[in-house]
């Protein structure tokens, strides 16, 4: 029998009235978070929006336990918080970390890495919204290729790190992709990774407003078609497994995927590509799935 939003509890452990901007991914994904997981959950926060939009003490619109840590340190509080809670024989509690891209793809790499080679048993979160833009808006290893941000401001040269794809070269019990845009397939995969004794990691693709220059209304939409033009691949590794989600699944003929240029074209960020950029932006993704096709026939990639 499939998820459905209504089987959700009523209880909202992340509350209303925080100050995150209108349309705010990371404020979605926290409330989802919390409904799914439940009060028995601790989650550490690095410096990120998230920290921000928690709420400035004594005031919080967290309902729920929240160590906030240095940029760098999340993966090694979660696992500090783990050991102990294991001392304690508490094995009810779900440790969570919940971090945006640019500490997670960057800054926070180094200790996300030694806890995966660890396993230690954590739900890793990375809300992706492709830069740093609790700080300004500055370019991530996140940041997709040709886009603006207040550091590359002619377009980012590189492409996006493929971070899912590292750790699923750690060989951990559970990697996924999710999108914000995709409630059901996120809810569905937080469960899933809190069952797993282990290492769990899900990548959680989230338009910026903001910083991705579109109106706060199309959230939503956007995320959507990163997906149908195959921008963002919906997946799971489970125990070395690879598998496409859906609508992933029924992308894999290209003729079905949408153009990226119907994706880009209603954010700002990308109003100065030129249509070679955008050749190179769609050959990218076409290279990725390939990528991904390949996995798909080896079937158990570790």
């Amino acid at each position: 029998m499939s998820l459905k939003i209504k089987d959700l509890p009523i209880e909202d452990y992340w509350l209303s009235g925080n100050p995150s901007c209108p349309g705010c991914p990371a404020s979605l994904g926290l409330r989802l978070l919390m409904k799914t997981l439940g009060p028995k959950t601790i989650v550490v926060i690095p410096a990120c929006c998230s920290t921000i939009i928690q709420g400035a003490y004594p005031k919080t619109s967290a309902n729920f336990p929240i160590l906030n840590i240095a940029f760098a340190a999340s993966a090694a509080a979660a696992s500090g918080i783990v050991e102990a809670l294991e001392l304690k024989g508490r094995s009810n509690v779900n440790v969570v970390v919940w971090a945006g891209d640019g500490g997670t793809v960057d800054i926070g790499l180094q200790a996300l890495s030694g806890a995966a080679e660890r396993n230690e048993n954590i739900v890793y979160v990375c809300y992706d919204n492709e830069a740093y833009m609790n700080t300004g808006i500055q370019r991530s290893g996140a940041t997709p290729y040709g886009a603006w941000t207040t550091t590359t401001i002619t377009g980012k040269k590189e492409h996006k790190k493929n971070l899912p794809l590292i750790m699923a070269a750690h060989g951990i019990p559970y990697v996924a992709t999710a999108s914000i845009s995709y409630p059901i397939d996120f809810i569905t995969k937080l469960k899933k990774a809190s069952k797993i004794y282990g290492m769990k990691y899900i990548h959680l693709h989230s338009p910026c407003p903001t910083g991705w220059r579109f109106p706060s209304s199309k959230t939503i939409e956007i995320g959507r078609l990163a997906v149908l033009t195959g921008t963002w691949v919906l997946y799971e590794v489970e125990n070395g497994i690879f598998k496409l989600n859906p609508p992933s699944n029924v992308l894999i003929d290209r003729n079905k995927r949408k153009p990226v240029r119907s994706y880009i074209k209603i954010q700002g960020r990308f109003s100065h590509l030129t249509e070679k950029n955008i050749d190179e932006l769609q050959r990218y993704i076409d290279r990725q799935w390939e990528t991904y096709l390949k996995l798909l026939s080896i079937g158990k990639i570790y």
